[in-house]
C-alpha cells in the first residue's frame, strides 16, 4: 500500500476524469472499451510515476509540512532509493505501454507530461516562483490531449480548448487550498501565491482566472464540437463557480480571515465543477 500511496491515487482520479470523456467526444460516441482501459491504465502508470518522482524530490520539505508529513518517503515505509526506482520504472513502463497498446503520439504526450511535472514544475518552478502552479499546471492539462490522441492519433482544436480549460482551472482550483495551508508552504520556503501576497490579491487573481476559464469552456459550441447539453452544463456550473469566486473575493476585501474566509468552498466546488463539465463532454455527443 505504501507504493500505491506514492502514486497519489486521489489526484490521478481527477486526471482520468478529464481523459475518458474526451475519448467519447473524439469518437462522437462510445470509443473502443479496450482502448479506454489501455489509456486509463497507461495514464495511471504515467501519472503515478510522476507523482512518485515528485515525492522523491520533495521528501525534504514534505517532512516539514503537516499536510505531507505522513507520506511514505517521509515515514520511512519506502526508502528514497526504492521511491526513485519505482517512479523511474513506472515512467518507462507507461511510455512503452502507450506506444504498444495505444499509439506513439499518446506515448510522447504522456512522457512529456511526466517530464514537465517532474523537471519543470517540481525541480525548477515550485521553489522559485509564485507562478509555479500556473505553468506547472500544464502537466495536468495533458490528459485531455492524450484522451483525444488515443482515439484519433491526432490533436484537434477541441482538445486544445479543453486543455486551456484545465490550464485556467488549475490556479483557482489550487490557490484556495494554498490559502488554507499557506503556513505549511511558508515554513519550507515554497513561494505559493498566498504565501507572498495578501488574500485580496490572491482572490483577485482567482476571479480573473475563473472568468477566463468559463469563457474558454464556452468556445466548444460555436466551433461546432458540442451542442446544447454541454453549453447548458458549462453555463450553470460556470455561473456557480463565478458566484463562489466573487464571494471569496468579497470576504477577502472585507479583511475576513481564518475559517470565516471559507476558501475551501471554492476548492471543493472546483472538483465538482470539472467532474460535471467533463461528464457533459462525454454525454453531449449522444444528445446532438
Amino acid at each position: 500500500m505504501a507504493f500505491v500511496a506514492l502514486t497519489k491515487p486521489r489526484i490521478i482520479e481527477l486526471l482520468l476524469i478529464t481523459t475518458v470523456p474526451v475519448m467519447f467526444l473524439a469518437e462522437q460516441g462510445v470509443p473502443d472499451l479496450w482502448l479506454v482501459l489501455a489509456t486509463c491504465v497507461g495514464g495511471y502508470l504515467s501519472a503515478g510515476g510522476a507523482n512518485a518522482l515528485n515525492m522523491y524530490i520533495d521528501r525534504d520539505i514534505d517532512a516539514l509540512m503537516d499536510r505531507t508529513s505522513q507520506r511514505p518517503l517521509v515515514t520511512g515505509m519506502v526508502s528514497p532509493r526504492e521511491g526513485l526506482a519505482f517512479g523511474a520504472a513506472l515512467a518507462v513502463i507507461s511510455t512503452f505501454w502507450f506506444g504498444v497498446l495505444v499509439n506513439w503520439l499518446s506515448a510522447g504526450l504522456s512522457l512529456a507530461a511526466l517530464l514537465f511535472y517532474v523537471v519543470v514544475y517540481t525541480m525548477i518552478l515550485k521553489r522559485r516562483t509564485a507562478q509555479n502552479i500556473v505553468w506547472g499546471g500544464i502537466a495536468g492539462c495533458m490528459p485531455v490531449l492524450i484522451g483525444w490522441s488515443s482515439v484519433t492519433n491526432s490533436v484537434s482544436w477541441a482538445a486544445v480548448i479543453l486543455f486551456l480549460v484545465i490550464f485556467f482551472w488549475t490556479p483557482p482550483h489550487y490557490w484556495p487550498l494554498s490559502m488554507k495551508v499557506k503556513e505549511d508552504y511558508a515554513r519550507v520556503g515554497v513561494p505559493m501565491l498566498p504565501v507572498i501576497a495578501s488574500n485580496k490579491v490572491v482572490a483577485r487573481q482567482i476571479v480573473l482566472y475563473s472568468w477566463v476559464m468559463v469563457a474558454v469552456s464556452l468556445l466548444l459550441t460555436p466551433l461546432g464540437y458540442t451542442g446544447w447539453f454541454y453549453t447548458l452544463v458549462a453555463l450553470v456550473t460556470g455561473g456557480f463557480w463565478l458566484w463562489e469566486a466573487h464571494g471569496l473575493q468579497a470576504r477577502a476585501k472585507a479583511g475576513i480571515t481564518g475559517g470565516k474566509l471559507k476558501e475551501m468552498r471554492l476548492f471543493h466546488w472546483s472538483i465538482t465543477y470539472v467532474s460535471l463539465l467533463f461528464v457533459a463532454v462525454a454525454v453531449d455527443p449522444f444528445l446532438r
